[in-house]
């Protein structure tokens, strides 16, 4: 059996429909986080079914020959399928894989219109939206996301700075301080090194003590990168741990995209920074 790429089982369908009316006629014991309650208050007026907009109800009309269909299909499946699991006789069994295979037949060609429709209808085509699945569409979509993002991370070094803090005792610091310093040369934003415990980092000669800033950011894991924008005063975490250039130029283009703080508005501070700042 040919698998497409559109996996819709009408059997599926059919189980979790059934699935949803058993529960809708249920509310009281199906909802196990409300528990076993005998008594609830009537439902009042906020509560009632809010019905469709003109605009957004299915233009379906319920009374269609097919969703009658569809019905007697989806009883007729599981009635042969309860009494082969009572009566597992050949008989039963072979009667209901056959019908089972019918459906799934149904369903394939299902999938093949919608994957036709798809091909046809650029909005629909799920291989189109996002990231490509096409090995060479995905190296030309990662080029120019490369791209997209370093000239981002540029313009950001107009007006904002890089905090790095390290120990020197740290052998992911070391690690991390070659990337950061050529992350800083290509892309022109600047780094202010800060030791934890006042020891030298290579690559980073004027690596000032912490005096205090670490504590009040809880940096409590090093290698650290925030971003901050000595004008509003405003430095939110990059990461933590050893970073490549590509996921400093993700994180960044991210965190300094317009909605980046709306994402998390609780991660951005504000905090008093060095006045020899640009």
């Amino acid at each position: 059996m040919r698998v497409s790429s559109f996996p819709v089982s009408l059997f599926g369908i059919a189980f979790v429909l059934h699935a949803a009316a058993s529960f809708a006629q249920s509310p009281y014991w199906a909802d196990h986080e409300r528990g076993w309650h005998f008594y609830e208050e009537p439902a009042t007026e906020l509560e009632t079914d809010v019905p469709l907009r003109p605009e957004l109800a299915p233009d379906v009309s319920t009374n269609t020959p097919e969703l009658a269909e569809f019905e007697q299909l989806k009883k007729t499946l599981e009635d042969i399928r309860n009494i082969a699991i009572m009566r597992p006789t050949e008989a039963n069994v072979r009667r209901y894989m056959e019908l089972e295979a019918s459906v799934v037949a149904r369903a394939s060609y299902f999938a093949d219109v919608a994957q036709r429709v798809a091909w046809a209808t650029p909005a629909l085509d799920p291989t189109l939206q996002g990231r490509p699945v096409n090995a060479k569409a995905l190296e030309v979509f990662e080029q120019r996301q490369m791209r997209d993002r370093a000239a981002a991370v540029t313009a950001l070094g107009r007006d904002h700075v890089l905090f790095f803090f390290f120990r020197s005792d740290c052998p992911y610091c070391h690690a991390f301080a070659p990337i950061l310093r050529e992350f800083r040369i290509r892309h022109g934003i600047q780094v202010i090194a800060v030791s934890l415990d006042g020891g030298p980092m290579p690559g980073f000669p004027g690596a000032r003590l912490d005096n205090g800033i670490a504590t009040a950011l809880k940096v409590e894991q090093v290698p650290a990168v925030f971003l901050a924008q000595p004008s509003t005063r405003k430095i939110a975490p990059i990461g933590f741990g050893v970073l490549s250039e590509s996921q400093l130029l993700e994180r960044l283009s991210i965190v300094a995209s317009p909605q980046g703080e709306t994402m998390l508005p609780g991660i951005v501070q504000h905090l008093a920074l060095p006045q020899d700042m640009p």
